[in-house]
């Protein structure tokens, strides 16, 4: 796919950039004057979420291909997305999640250190704290995961820390997302996973029907209402973090964690409310036993990525997140039938 940018447009490679995430910054990049160059084997994303660049489809883990590919197209930033995500899934499989996490970030970081790369932005997690101590966690926070999904991001983090203190050339950005959530605005892109497993996803592919029900994992958690509780973040908005993060390392910005979050929390039930909202549909809730892995509240502390990136987005309505998702779902319903 070839985007309208002339050939002057500064590359940049995004690996996972076909995926939900990926997709949104992709866009964004492309707005911003750079030439958008995804590499991704299309086992989670999709081709036709690509609405510029150039798609390469291949495995972020191949280090010879992915430094070829540095070569050749000049390109000196990246951003990587491809990874795994469930967190009940590594739990059942963590040394998948540890293969296609751990391991490829680093067969990737071998390449881009020899190719010369500059700036590294890294999709990381909240699920890096495990169970903090104290809401809403801060970047300080001890970094305990809970579950191999966490862990798995942890060790890239480490990997990115290390390589960074041994080249004084390399700098990169970890950029802890708490709960990506909605979908573009104009409803171009959105999230299209084969097995859908975020909370919004499923519930508002319930409402139409898709699903029997919705399962509420835990009802026991020591939260107001019982369930568990998250910041979600729009993602366009985690989308615009990219490309802050990108700007602070081009102004000589030390490499460094920071959360994605709004410092707001929304319980399980919350999400469902606002999804009965605005579908207007009173869909049919269950109630099961906790899945393993699941902490019961992540809000993030906002005021790092505020005070050093700048990043300070208007908090939407949770029912604004909602109705993006839902405009979304909506299409991809009718595109599907």
């Amino acid at each position: 796919m070839n985007s309208p940018k002339t050939p002057s447009a500064e590359p940049i490679l995004v690996t996972g950039g076909a995926g939900y995430i990926g997709s949104h910054v992709v866009r964004d990049l492309d707005a911003k004057g750079y030439f958008p160059v995804v590499l991704d084997d299309l086992s989670s994303g999709h081709a036709e979420a690509m609405l510029c660049g150039e798609l390469v489809r291949g495995d972020a883990g191949d280090t010879e291909r992915v430094g070829a590919l540095i070569r050749a197209r000049g390109i000196r930033r990246v951003l990587h997305f491809a990874a795994f995500i469930q967190v009940e899934e590594s739990v059942a499989e963590p040394l998948k999640y540890y293969e296609n996490n751990s391991f490829n970030c680093l067969r990737l970081l071998k390449a881009c250190l020899a190719s010369g790369v500059k700036s590294f932005i890294f999709s990381s997690s909240a699920a890096v704290y495990g169970i903090p101590g104290t809401i809403p966690v801060a970047e300080t926070a001890p970094l305990l995961p809970i579950n191999p999904y966490g862990a798995s991001k942890l060790v890239s983090e480490m990997l990115l820390r290390d390589a960074a203190a041994s080249r004084p050339g390399f700098r990169y950005v970890a950029l802890r997302y708490f709960n990506a959530a909605g979908a573009d605005r104009l409803a171009r892109l959105g999230q299209d996973y084969r097995k859908p497993t975020h909370l919004l996803t499923r519930a508002l592919k319930t409402a139409l029907g898709r699903f029997p029900c919705l399962e509420v994992f835990g009802d026991d958690y020591p939260t107001a209402d019982g369930t568990a509780v998250r910041d979600y973040i729009h993602v366009d908005d985690l989308s615009s973090a990219h490309l802050k993060a990108l700007e602070y390392l081009e102004n000589g910005g030390e490499s460094r964690a920071f959360n994605c979050g709004y410092g707001v929390g929304h319980s399980v039930l919350d999400v469902v409310a606002a999804a009965k909202r605005v579908t207007g549909i009173d869909f049919p809730v269950v109630h099961a036993a906790r899945r393993p892995g699941d902490p019961a509240a992540l809000v993030a502390d906002p005021g790092l990525i505020r005070r050093e990136l700048g990043w300070a987005p208007p908090v939407p309505a949770l029912d604004e997140i909602v109705a993006s998702a839902w405009k979304w779902e909506q299409k991809l319903a009718a595109r599907k039938n």
